[in-house]
């Protein structure tokens, strides 16, 4: 099979194509410049706790017609479940407060802000 001949402006025509599909020059609205606050969100709350330990002791409530004596061992199990998350949850605000988590809070990073602002008074 022969290949088809195109006349010369085609060509031209064709070339002039690939140069607009060049990407455009990135401009932006406002300067790149770091804001000297951040947004106030609250982070993500953790998962529910303990959630088994309190279905445990909701059904064996529910089979005991709610006599506390008869459940003490699932009543025990749950606020060890309690007490063991507390820890848990002021070991980690501790260790979000120290800044050993490599995330910091809103408040932290707009006080660091407040203390060492942008000085770009040129945009």
């Amino acid at each position: 099979m022969v290949a088809p001949v195109y006349p010369a402006w085609v060509g031209r025509l064709a070339a002039g194509r690939q140069q607009q599909r060049r990407a455009p020059a990135v401009r932006p609205a406002r300067p790149l410049v770091l804001a000297n606050q951040v947004a106030n969100r609250r982070l993500r709350l953790g998962e529910a706790t303990c959630t088994t330990e309190i279905s445990l002791l909701m059904a064996c409530w529910k089979q005991n017609e709610f006599n506390d004596a008869a459940c003490a061992k699932e009543i025990q199990t749950f606020y060890d479940c309690v007490a063991k998350t507390d820890v848990e949850h002021k070991e980690r605000l501790k260790q979000e407060s120290l800044g050993q988590m490599g995330n910091l809070s809103p408040k932290t990073v707009n006080k660091l802000l407040r203390r060492f602002p942008n000085i770009t008074d040129d945009f």
